[in-house]
């Protein structure tokens, strides 16, 4: 499978994985590398500065409001997002799998639809 959407390519298959490898393009895969961290800035630093981050609905404008969210929903839950499948779709780059951490329902399964440009996060609109 050839990825899509960045033009430095993509990554390495993630490291730890049981089952056969997934493709990230190198923004998404640079996102999930941090959030396994609970890194912030890391997460943050695969986003434009001007993307929209969609979360059950709500909209996140900007590096100041994901970042806000990020702390708040996602360190402060200590939340992992282990993605196992990835396909493209209109111009998309979707990517499921079960996050894990500390709040109700753990886990949970989630679908991320990525918008990419400039070698960014453009959007990302997150449902479970």
């Amino acid at each position: 499978m050839a990825c899509r959407g960045s033009r430095r390519g993509c990554s390495p298959p993630l490291a730890g994985q049981t089952t056969m490898p997934i493709e990230l393009p190198t923004p998404i895969a640079a996102y999930v590398a941090a959030n396994a961290r609970l890194d912030v800035d890391g997460m943050l630093a695969s986003f434009s500065a001007d993307a929209v981050l969609r979360d059950n609905g709500t909209a996140f404008r900007g590096h100041a409001e994901i970042r806000r969210l990020l702390e708040e929903e996602v360190v402060a839950a200590s939340a992992i997002f282990t993605p196992d499948s990835v396909r493209h779709e209109d111009g998309q780059v979707v990517v499921e799998g079960p996050a894990h951490g500390d709040f109700k329902g753990s886990p949970i399964r989630f679908t991320y639809r990525f918008t990419l440009g400039n070698d960014a996060i453009k959007a990302v609109e997150i449902t479970a």
